[in-house]
């Protein structure tokens, strides 16, 4: 019995992970915030607050995955912006 619940419990967790979307950064202004990158910032001051931030905050050095996500979404937005 315990081992069905033990398998119950893995499968809902799995589901539950699968499910979980992570936050979308909703602008360029709350992209530069959490970067703490000026308005006219190159893609090098970019890269580089995103390098600085993601040191702190990685999730395999324990760190938070959702704070991890909402960083790499902020790059994400401020670089495409500058590809296009």
């Amino acid at each position: 019995m315990l081992k069905l619940v033990l398998i119950v419990a893995l499968i809902l967790a799995f589901w539950l992970w699968l499910r979980a979307k992570p936050k979308k950064v909703g602008s360029e202004a709350e992209a530069r915030a959490i970067l703490g990158v000026a308005k006219d910032a190159k893609a090098g001051e970019i890269r580089a607050a995103h390098r600085r931030l993601m040191q702190a905050v990685h999730p395999d050095r324990g760190g938070s995955a959702d704070l991890a996500r909402r960083i790499n979404a902020a790059r994400d937005v401020l670089l495409g912006r500058l590809r296009h």
